[in-house]
């Protein structure tokens, strides 16, 4: 390790240099090039900072933040494609004469570690004051105001107090927390200082404890140790932090290396970092995947506003907040198709019958008929044949995806590759076009998640447009994919607290039944119905469970509407049975998938919300009865399903058997019809005996 004596001239400031300093609103550093291999094979093409978010660069979410922040001068420090940086800058909003920063400066470096950058940073002589450092894929909207005010109170009374970092207060569990090691932070809750930090293992397996210092207990009076912290890497730094970097050139990481190691030397050098908590607001870092998949649904759900589409960050956009929760720009080309609680890029052609719930969908895409995207983000440019589903994955641009083509969850398919039709792509591949000759090999030292750090070397070829079907399959797996839903134990971790869950459940009940009641009463298809039911349930997660309650309540309510709550009709119980449910017969059989199965678990489940159905409605006996006879004639449930629903302890008690006293006539019916058919066949045997 290199001394530690802060030989950087910078770092002895006179009073002159102090009054300049405060006079500074900001000198802020973004960092463009995080160093890491989470978001490869699409880095491998294009910086993490220029992919899109929301259809809207990650960068202009950062730039957005600094600019509400009042800052006026920023540094963009990028070492990953500079070019590709420098031409995006250059043409945005921000070098213009209205731009609100004063100075935006693009520093290029062949840097391999944020260590590195930051002692380049200060070879550069570019920083005169305190400045705010900031990851290049930061989303928030909170202000640094109150932070910036106490940093600058404590540094008036202790000129040894170097860095403020800014922590959201999100709870254990949040969906944008990484999925990798949790941060934990021990504070004196007093002076909001950081005594402490350590990072535990993952939800992967590795031990989820830490070790303290019993020093840290008996020399403070109070001390919180939280787990339930945002670590944005949003930090307001002093010129002493640079020296810390340049005196110390085993520093590579921010957090790992930089933060443990000023704290583990405060007795020797007594550098002190603070922390201020924000617990309002909006803030979080696209680090991974992960939160990448959280925090583009929180923009669509409008947590972050007014970081929205609608908001038009960037100046040619042209975003419209609409029915149905979509984002759409002006200029849509669509058929008979059904969009929901999505993003659409301008001047799209989506085929007629298609379904684009919970995506994102680029500029100029051209979607095909009868196409299903669920929970996807496709980017600029990318063509869908017919046919073809993509469920949670990430495709980009210029891509071409066949027809009748299967993508499924975690899937990552980058620039430009051209899938032929047919073709099914796994959980988890990840396809470029990439020749491996130019592979980066540079490692993020913060990158703790091993699994992920060795599978980002193998990054695979397709460089054939005609690659057969077999060639794709092959591909290996990799561990560090695109982490969504893939059932429902999984599917808790991408969602938000459990309050949450319960709501959006309710809200899928009341929506989905109002939705096929009003499909109902006006006559429409089945298939129309079926097609914006299945909207709604994958744009809420909802369970089969919820969607099979949701068809019985709007049935039952129908029925019940014919024969005795709308007298035009003057039709009885049975005849409006019949007609509701031979009608729509196909749309009661697409909330059932247990005819092949022995126990028909979802049909005695759609008899269960029937009978509670029943409970309470004016001759409910009755309309059990004639329900249960119905959907049995109509082959919709089988014989098996209604005597094991029958003998369904759920079903005998209390009031819910009550209910059902009527329909034993047909129940013994059914029992005795299957004894007749089983002595004929007894008998029919017999005869061949003989």
């Amino acid at each position: 390790m290199a001394p530690k004596t802060s030989k950087s001239a910078k770092a002895k400031q006179t009073p002159q240099e102090d009054q300049r300093e405060e006079s500074l609103q900001a000198v802020v550093s973004v960092l463009a090039d995080s160093f890491e291999t989470r978001f490869r094979p699409f880095t491998l093409e294009r910086p993490r900072c220029l992919l899109p978010l929301a259809n809207t660069p990650l960068i202009e979410y950062t730039l957005e933040f600094l600019a509400n922040a009042g800052v006026h001068d920023v540094f963009v420090y990028c070492g990953s494609h500079p070019d590709q940086v420098e031409d995006y800058v250059n043409a945005s909003k921000w070098k213009l004469k209205s731009s609100p920063f004063r100075n935006l400066t693009l520093l290029k470096s062949t840097a391999n570690s944020v260590g590195e950058a930051m002692r380049d940073l200060d070879n550069r002589d570019l920083i005169t004051g305190d400045f705010l450092l900031v990851s290049g894929d930061v989303v928030s909207n909170m202000s640094i105001e109150p932070a910036l005010a106490k940093h600058r109170a404590r540094r008036e009374k202790n000129k040894d107090a170097i860095m403020t970092m800014i922590l959201r207060e999100a709870g254990i569990g949040h969906r944008t927390k990484s999925d990798g090691p949790t941060p934990v932070f021990v504070i004196d809750p007093g002076v909001e200082r950081c005594l402490y930090y350590e990072e535990m293992g993952s939800r992967r397996g590795r031990s989820r404890h830490i070790t303290l210092d019993p020093d840290l207990l008996t020399s403070n009076a109070e001390i919180d140790v939280r787990d339930d912290l945002i670590d944005c890497h949003v930090d307001i730094c002093t010129l002493d932090v640079l020296a810390q970097w340049s005196d110390n050139f085993d520093f590579q990481s921010l957090r790992k290396s930089f933060l443990r190691g000023v704290l583990k030397d405060y007795e020797t050098y007594g550098k002190t970092i603070h922390t201020h908590i924000v617990t309002h607001r909006y803030a979080a870092r696209v680090k991974g995947l992960r939160a990448y998949n959280a925090i583009s649904k929180d923009i669509m759900k409008r947590w972050a506003y007014p970081l929205c589409p609608d908001s038009n960050p960037v100046p040619d956009q042209i975003y419209r907040f609409g029915k149905g929760r979509v984002y759409q720009e002006d200029t849509v080309v669509i058929g008979r198709t059904l969009i929901k609680k999505s993003v659409i890029g301008d001047q799209p052609s989506i085929g007629e019958d298609s379904m684009i719930c919970g995506s994102t969908i680029g500029r100029r895409c051209k979607i095909g008929k009868n196409v299903v995207i669920e929970g996807a983000y496709i980017w600029d440019d990318v063509t869908v044949g017919d046919g073809s589903i993509i469920r949670e994955a990430i495709i980009a641009n210029d891509t071409t995806i066949g027809k009748n083509c299967t993508i499924e969850s975690g899937a990552l398919i980058s620039f430009g590759v051209n899938l032929p039709d047919h073709i099914g792509i796994s959980m988890d591949r990840k396809i470029t076009r990439y020749q491996e000759s130019f592979f980066d090999n540079r490692v993020d030292p913060e990158d703790s998640d091993t699994s992920s750090v060795a599978s980002s070397r193998l990054i695979y070829r397709h460089t054939s447009a005609s690659s057969s079907a077999s060639s794709i399959s092959t591909l290996t797996s990799l561990d560090d994919g695109l982490e969504l839903a893939r059932d429902s134990s999984r599917r808790s971790s991408f969602r938000s607290d459990p309050s949450d869950d319960a709501a959006e459940t309710r809200d899928f009940h009341v929506e989905a039944t109002a939705s096929i009641l009003d499909g109902l009463h006006k006559g429409d298809p089945a298939d129309t119905i079926i097609l914006e039911l299945n909207g709604y349930r994958m744009s809420t997660n909802a369970s089969q469970h919820e969607v099979r309650k949701a068809v019985v309540a709007a049935f039952m309510k129908r029925v019940f509407s014919l024969s005795a709550g709308d007298k035009l009709f003057g039709i009885s119980v049975r005849e409006a049975v019949s007609e509701v449910f031979r009608k729509y017969k196909a749309l009661v059989e697409r909330t059932m998938f247990d005819q092949d199965m022995a126990e028909k678990a979802d049909q005695v489940d759609f008899l269960l919300l029937l009978q509670k159905e029943a409970l309470g409605r004016p001759n409910g006996d009755q309309l059990l009865l004639f329900v249960t006879k119905e959907v049995y004639d109509l082959d919709i449930v089988e014989e098996d399903g209604v005597l094991q629903w029958w003998n369904n302890e759920r079903g005998a008690e209390g009031e819910m058997g009550k209910v059902r006293d009527l329909t034993e006539q047909f129940i013994t019916y059914l029992k005795e019809a299957e004894e007749d058919d089983e002595s004929e066949d007894e008998d029919e045997d017999g005869d061949v005996e003989d």
